[in-house]
């Protein structure tokens, strides 16, 4: 596909900011405002710092960081830097994160030391066992061979750590012509960072992407009218593709001010948009409906909205982007995307029609082409006909980090991503996006994967297999029903289960409800039948 987009990189956008916005107010967080001058200066500073630590380009460095100012300027001086980002989900927990270290090849780790009631620095500590041993500050752990060095968020300093105040302080021994020099080597077409997402494979992929990412957020920001008049509200996470893309990079792309919080607080969030004026919010249904619901109990001036994200397509949430658009904000926009090829692949207008903003998932954007495909013998489908979703475009991932074979599977010759996701093409050219052909859950926003989580419970000693199938949930859309066939002579309870996750594996893998069984329906092949047990368990659990 022709490239007609100016290629730029995404480190050069806080400095491309200030030449354009100036003094023009750019982030507000718990109280406090910083104008676009002053986060350019704080990731340049905090690029200096980096470099300082002898941080090359081309390097993995993982960020579990929650939500809060220094991962904007962490993200986007890392990026300056020609390092490469590796986000992690801060719901993630010593297992998981420790998983996405060692695949992404990480040799930095920056976080946090604690966020709330969650001790991040204790999680770090039971990760790698080396911290603090050597008397000095690299890290040389058996587990973690990439692993050199880890740099803790905090006014406090912890042994065998890098304090962020000192990185500063470190870094101010760099020239800006050193900074700009290292900047300018960076390549616009290299990966800039790794978004891990839960595959079908049992483990977590990370799709990589280049810097080409701009043009995407440039395009979706044209067909929602995004300027640097307008007022996001981000509470999504900022380790997600959505979060990232619609918060920091689409103010420092267009002006616009935003309004970042620390986590989803539906009551907080509802008085941020009143007091802020907030003309645009995104989030998934679990967001939406709790802000309906909040609206409901405590009514507040949300006037100011005008637009926003939303998926739609899928019958369950119809009724609720219909309620979105009556009662929270009338120019709500539907939108198709994946990790794999960014947030708007499909994208409906702000003079769509209510029921295509609501009962379809948009039309394509630019650099995108979209088919949908009979997953029985390839043939493209005709228009209002079901299949599965291939996708093809400049925004298409670059591919699975280190998983070669599954990048082949998921990216045919001819360069189409075979996404996995049901839909069905509309005569008015919106597709309609209808679920997952894959045995993926979607919990909250957030996609878990069944194998994943089996291959964590049956390292339980009192289990000797497990399968999980998906079930219906008002608030959550889907949680995970675990079916267990404990071993032998052992005891396990539902609680055994649950505690045996928490702590260990993100809240949003848990299992929500345990059924225990003593064998499975098979298929003649020797598979477990999915398809029945998630029968079993709408009986069961509707019943019980």
């Amino acid at each position: 596909m022709p490239e007609w987009f100016e290629k730029r990189t995404i480190g050069s956008l806080p400095d491309e900011a200030v030449g354009k916005f100036g003094n023009r107010e750019a982030l507000f967080f718990k109280g406090r405002r910083w104008d676009f001058a002053q986060i350019a200066g704080d990731v340049n500073r905090a690029a200096k710092g980096l470099i300082s630590l002898g941080i090359q380009p081309g390097e993995k460095v993982g960020l579990w960081v929650p939500n809060r100012p220094e991962f904007i300027h962490l993200f986007f001086s890392l990026a300056k830097i020609g390092a490469v980002v590796v986000p992690i989900n801060t719901f993630f927990r010593s297992s998981d994160a420790a998983y996405v270290l060692k695949q992404a090849n990480c040799s930095t780790l920056i976080t946090v030391d604690r966020s709330g009631p969650i001790d991040y620095f204790d999680m770090v500590n039971e990760m790698i066992h080396t911290i603090g041993r050597s008397g000095g500050k690299e890290i040389s752990d058996p587990d973690f061979p990439n692993l050199t060095r880890v740099i803790v968020v905090s006014d406090d300093e912890f042994e065998g750590t890098y304090s962020w105040p000192a990185v500063l302080s470190q870094g101010a021994e760099i020239s800006d012509d050193a900074l700009r020099r290292r900047s300018e080597a960076v390549d616009p077409d290299e990966t800039v960072f790794i978004m891990y997402t839960s595959g079908t494979t049992g483990f977590p992929k990370g799709v990589m992407h280049c810097h080409n990412v701009i043009r995407n957020i440039t395009d979706r920001a044209s067909r929602m009218g995004i300027t640097q008049l307008d007022v996001i509200l981000m509470f999504l996470p900022l380790f997600h593709t959505f979060g990232l893309h619609e918060g920091p990079l689409m103010s420092m792309l267009t002006g616009a001010r935003e309004v970042l919080t620390e986590r989803f607080d539906p009551k907080e969030c509802l008085a941020l948009i009143e007091q802020e004026r907030v003309t645009s919010i995104s989030g998934f249904d679990t967001h939406l409906k709790d802000l309906l619901a909040h609206l409901d109990e405590s009514p507040k001036d949300v006037s100011s909205l005008r637009t926003g994200l939303a998926a739609a397509g899928m019958s369950s949430s119809t009724p609720i982007a219909r309620k979105v658009n009556e009662v929270l904000c009338s120019g709500m926009l539907s939108a198709y995307g994946m990790s794999e090829i960014g947030v708007g692949a499909r994208l409906s207008f702000l003079t769509s029609t209510k029921e295509q903003r609501c009962e379809a998932s948009g039309f394509p954007s630019p650099g995108y082409e979209i088919k949908v495909i009979d997953p029985a013998n390839g043939a493209e489908q005709p228009t209002g006909t079901p299949g599965e979703i291939f996708v093809r475009g400049y925004m298409v991932m670059q591919g699975y980090y280190n998983m070669p074979e599954d990048t082949m599977q998921a990216i045919d010759n001819e360069g189409w991503l075979h996404t996995g996701d049901m839909g069905i093409m509309r005569e008015d050219g919106h597709l309609r996006f209808m679920g997952r052909i894959k045995e993926m859950l979607k919990t909250g926003g957030e996609n878990v994967d069944p194998m994943e989580v089996e291959g964590y419970l049956l390292n339980h000693p009192a289990i000797r297999q497990v399968a999980i199938v998906g079930y219906p949930d008002e608030r959550l859309s889907e949680v995970g029903v675990a079916f267990i066939q404990p071993e032998p002579g052992q005891l396990i309870t539902e609680a055994d289960v649950t505690r045996y996750c928490k702590g260990k594996i993100a809240s949003f893998k848990i299992p929500r409800h345990v059924i225990f069984v003593q064998d499975y329906p098979m298929t003649g092949s020797g598979k477990i039948q999915k398809v029945k047990l998630k029968e079993q368990a709408l009986n069961l659990i509707r019943n019980s």
